[in-house]
């Protein structure tokens, strides 16, 4: 009978230790000023446009990176499928061609930069012909776009652009869109050569 309630005491003993470490535990994490977490920067107009320009900037140009030179001047019209009309479509060259300069073409509207003549006919200089030279025409057609992102603001974003009727946010999401467009034209034209767009890779499907 004595074991017995000696060994209840050492329990309750134990247990009571056990309990009142764990509450000084406690409190003390309590107290203990809580880790900050990384704020995020507020968005803004400049920082929102800029987000939706890159996202394209990394498909479109992750899909001109993957098409091999040899099938740079591609187009589905050299296939000759059956019923499918693709005479006078543009090459894949071309596509890229066409987006940065259209990219130009809109994203000066908003910084009021001047482009050389050549970069207005849609289809970007005649003398850009290797992969290396057009794709970095599309890139510094891009870093242009994140330079008029930069400049947008809550104040100035539905004003004019220059002389035009057009708004600043406009020239700003409409290249965006327009860029997107022909980036679903590229994927279908590395699919017709059995390349698998660098987006639909590794699991990771971003088209």
């Amino acid at each position: 009978m004595k074991t017995r309630t000696f060994l209840r005491l050492a329990v309750l003993t134990f247990a009571v230790a056990t309990w009142g470490q764990g509450s000084k535990t406690t409190a003390a994490a309590a107290s203990a000023p809580r880790a900050q977490s990384p704020q995020q920067p507020t968005p803004t107009v400049a920082s929102t446009v800029d987000q939706a320009i890159s996202t394209i900037e990394q498909e479109i140009v992750e899909a001109a990176e993957a098409m091999p030179e040899d099938k740079f001047n591609f187009s589905p019209e050299s296939l000759n499928i059956p019923g499918a009309d693709f005479k006078g479509v543009r090459t894949f060259a071309l596509q890229v061609k066409h987006v940065a300069a259209s990219n130009y073409f809109l994203f000066s509207s908003i910084t009021g930069d001047t482009i050389p003549d050549d970069y207005k006919g849609g289809n970007g200089p005649e003398n850009l012909r290797t992969k290396a030279d057009i794709i970095k025409f599309l890139k510094d057609s891009f870093a242009m776009g994140h330079k008029a992102a930069a400049t947008l603001t809550a104040e100035n974003m539905l004003q004019h652009a220059g002389h035009s009727k057009s708004l600043r946010l406009h020239f700003a999401t409409f290249a965006v869109a327009h860029a997107f467009d022909h980036y679903g034209q590229m994927v279908e034209y590395l699919r017709m050569n059995g390349i698998v767009p660098p987006a639909s890779r590794g699991g990771s499907r971003r088209e």
